[in-house]
């Protein structure tokens, strides 16, 4: 009785919202289906009064509202690209107006003149439009506009579980064939823009299907794919099918030519690549004649040229009309369809983005702009039915109303107690598999959770412990939902050799997501290797010393209480501080265990100075080390939403660290030592040339004392055939691990410019392999050795079709222990 009370109830919630879509159609101004000749229904067709830049869009199902504050006579302009633009005179008299409309495909012709040229009529029309994209960019200096955007993904027959994980229902969306909508978003905002790159949007409305928070993603920002630039980020640096080098990528034919509404012509290009492989799109761009500006765009490429493997295609769609208040061709209306595949899912996807309500003289000030680039209204993911049916540009086609219905009823019971309580009954289950993967026990209503993790993911073998392995316990609670939260945990290693229970403990409590203060409070007895940037990786050394006797791992023991804060004080300007008070241990070698035993080798000692030492490596003693520091990002933005800040870094300029740290409190003064360091760092893009970065780091001790190892300033070495886990922007190569260790002053330096198929896609043949070349330099230069440099060529994106993981590099070192060395770096990595 209870169940058939609940369905009626939700059918009633579903004829209810159907009824509240239909309502608001009718009250539309004007309204109608578009469709083809074919009486296909045709989506995303530009629909607006003649004699202004823009209106509406019709949906999926092709239709459309276009709101109106009067009866009278109008003329109705269906603009949609391969198909004419059509003019509809019109006279109302009473509301609603119905108006379906046909649309013929547009005729493109060649007239004799071009096919009897000598000359590719396309590549003079392309650099006509080169020539005049300052120009044409320039007649649209500033405005404002509303934007709007919704988000649709759709899965169809998807599997049940991926390598073990259930996957779930997706919220509620899919059918019996395990298909429909996974995810449904809209957001409404006011933009405002003044070149040459200021930027400012508020949004208005935002809404998420089956989202308690509405908050969306699609920023205007994010949908600026402006084809005048060189080139389009999207993943990888994409060259545009007009930037001012493009002859180098592209062909052009000339496929004909047609007239537009105000007879306009208008000349239909097909682009295409010189090689498939390279960073470009392939397709179709639309040219209006003599003002040489973008009418149009039908253009594609595919997941390898972006470099992500898991999409298939990205296809972008773009119309503009001619402000008359300008003479300008402006963006109004963007699709963005994609396609993505990985472990049985796939997906089909579209953005969908409609620019109304231009205003090209806005009354801008100095406060217009500032570092904030994105914000919300009051309430803006809170707005009802009534508001977004007046609201959206687009109508919601039908399967969209069922969604967020659906969605929004299943919403209300999956956010009840006896619902979440009934999914962690079933998900709490303890599996035969926990030793393995470890468990984790959820109250999702209360928003705590406390996971085991397994002993045997934190198996590993070194020669002062022995086989060694930890059992981790922790303890998870949101405390509400803007960001606040707090966590515990404690770790029990244990040394099988040494026979030594090394138990820790780790507080952290989190306020907010604006300014992100997290205070950490942790101690216990641990062992460290003496360089903290950890650069061996416990997997490496437990491979190298048990099958080849080489135990390059070097730790010492400390008990310890550990107190730090972080915090956000200003956009882009961090602080982070610590104090801790540590006893330090020297540990010995217990164990010569080896699966090989190889002949005349043996583990070198526990002492990272002296391999022969098998004495302890220095004297046990206790020690305060108090660490401050502030990160500059310079350059940097930020959006601000409900519940959260996020930075928005800037490439054009570096980021900075600035860092001391002071040893104090021991019992003899010359463990004592003050360190000023700093390392500043840059990501930036050469176009079409590459991707160029690097990291410089310096420091410098007040005094050059025999302070303990440990507090020396320690660099990333390398002695495996893959790079460190500390990154290629933060170590060597080849340098061994302490060799360079120093208490003096220092200097390092790492450098890299991937060439991104700049070089090698101009070879025939070898450009078929899609292969792009890297090259790299590193020096460290300390006050008391003589110079270490490296220096590096490599080939990545190495792989098939668009599966590229690897990547290897031939390393020439010169200044290390042995002078001179070489060797190949292998880098795996999904995406290079």
């Amino acid at each position: 009785m209870f169940v058939a009370q609940k369905q009626h109830l939700f059918m009633k919630k579903i004829a209810l919202a159907y009824c509240l879509f239909l309502a608001s159609f009718l009250n539309a101004q004007i309204k109608g289906q578009i469709t083809s000749t074919k009486k296909e229904a045709l989506s995303f067709v530009s629909v607006y009064l003649d004699g202004t830049v823009t209106g509406t869009t019709s949906n999926d199902e092709g239709y459309y509202e276009l709101p109106l504050k009067k009866v009278g006579k109008y003329t109705v302009v269906f603009q949609f690209l391969g198909f004419k633009t059509l003019k509809k005179k019109i006279e109302i008299r009473d509301f609603p107006f119905k108006l379906n409309v046909q649309l013929k495909e547009e005729t493109v012709t060649l007239d004799e003149v071009t096919i009897d040229s000598k000359e590719n009529i396309a590549h003079k029309i392309i650099r006509n439009v080169i020539a005049n994209k300052d120009k044409n960019e320039a007649k649209v200096l500033q405005y404002t506009a509303d934007f709007y955007s919704r988000g649709l993904y759709k899965i169809k027959n998807a599997p049940k579980q991926i390598l073990g994980q259930k996957l779930g229902d997706f919220g509620g969306g899919l059918d019996s064939t395990r298909s429909g909508i996974i995810y449904l978003s809209e957001t409404f905002s006011k933009i405002s823009h003044q070149k040459p790159n200021k930027f400012k949007e508020h949004i208005v409305a935002s809404k998420v299907s089956g989202s308690d928070n509405g908050v969306s993603f699609n920023r205007a920002e994010d949908a600026n794919f402006n084809f005048y630039k060189n080139t389009i980020e999207i993943g990888n640096e994409i060259i545009s099918p007009i930037a001012n080098y493009a002859f180098g990528y592209y062909s052009y034919k000339l496929v004909g030519s047609f007239y537009e509404k105000n007879g306009q012509q208008i000349n239909k290009i097909q682009v295409i690549p010189k090689r498939k492989n390279d960073r470009v799109f392939s397709g179709f761009l639309y040219i209006v004649e003599d003002d040489w500006a973008l009418y149009g765009a039908d253009i594609s490429v595919t997941g390898a040229q972006v470099n992500l493997p898991m999409v298939d295609r990205l296809r972008f769609k773009q119309s503009f009309n001619k402000a008359n208040e300008t003479r300008a061709w402006v963006l109004i209306s963007q699709t963005i369809d994609f396609k993505i595949g990985m472990f049985g899912i796939k997906i089909n996807g579209r953005f969908s983005s409609a620019f109304t309500n231009y205003n090209f003289n806005p009354n801008f000030t100095k406060n217009t702009f500032g570092k904030e680039i994105l914000s919300f209204e009051n309430n803006a993911t809170k707005k009802d039915t009534t508001y977004w049916n007046k609201l959206r540009p687009i109508p919601l086609t039908t399967e969209e109303v069922k969604d967020y219905v659906v969605k929004d009823s299943i919403k209300i019971v999956r956010k009840s107690k006896k619902y979440l309580d009934s999914i962690d009954a079933k998900n709490n289950k303890l599996s035969w598999t926990f030793p393995l993967s470890g468990y984790t026990y959820r109250n999702s209503y209360k928003k705590w959770s406390l996971n085991f993790d397994s002993p045997i993911e934190h198996l590993s073998f070194n020669t002062v412990q022995g086989w060694n392995s930890s059992l981790g316990f922790s303890y998870f609670k949101t405390l509400n939902e803007t960001g606040k939260w707090m966590n515990f945990s404690t770790n029990f290693n244990y040394g099988f050799s040494d026979k030594q229970l090394r138990p820790t403990f780790s507080f952290a409590y989190k306020w907010d997501n604006i300014t992100r203060p997290i205070l950490r409070i942790s101690g216990g007895k641990t062992t460290r290797q003496f360089n903290n940037q950890n650069p061996i990786s416990k997997l490496y050394n437990t491979i190298s010393s048990i099958f080849y006797e080489q135990n390059y791992l070097k730790i010492y023991e400390k008990t310890f209480v550990n107190v730090g804060f972080s915090k956000e004080l200003a956009n882009g300007f961090w602080f982070n501080s610590s104090l801790e008070y540590a006893d330090r241990r020297p540990l010995i070698n217990t164990t010569n265990y080896s699966a090989r035993n190889i002949e005349n080798r043996e583990y070198t000692a526990n002492d990272p100075q002296d391999p022969a030492n098998f004495s302890p490596s220095f004297n046990q003693h206790q020690i305060w080390t108090l660490n401050v520091g502030t990160t500059i990002h310079f350059g940097t933005k930020y959006l601000s939403y409900p519940d959260r800040k996020f930075t928005v870094y800037n490439n054009n300029y570096p980021s900075l660290y600035v860092g001391y740290r002071k040893t104090f409190g021991s019992n003899n003064s010359q463990n004592h030592s003050d360190l000023f360091y700093t390392r500043i760092g840059q990501r930036f893009s050469l176009g079409n040339l590459g991707n160029s970065k690097y990291r410089i780091k310096a420091g410098y001790f007040l005094n050059k004392k025999d302070i303990p190892f440990m507090d020396y300033a320690h660099f990333n070495g390398n002695k495996f055939a893959f790079p460190s886990p500390n990154g290629t922007m933060n170590s060597f190569n080849l340098l061994d691990y302490y060799s360079h260790s120093t208490n003096d002053k220092y200097a390092e330096f790492h450098g890299e410019h991937n060439f991104k198929g700049f070089l090698l896609s101009k070879i025939p043949l070898i450009n078929k392999l899609n292969f792009h070349v890297v090259a790299g330099a590193k020096g460290l230069f300390t006050g008391d050795r003589k110079p270490y440099t490296e220096a590096s060529i490599g080939i990545d994106n190495i792989g098939w079709s668009k599966w590229r993981f690897l990547r290897i590099d031939y390393v020439i070192s010169k200044g290390g222990i042995y002078q001179k060395q070489n060797g190949f770096v292998f880098t795996l990595g999904l995406f290079n």
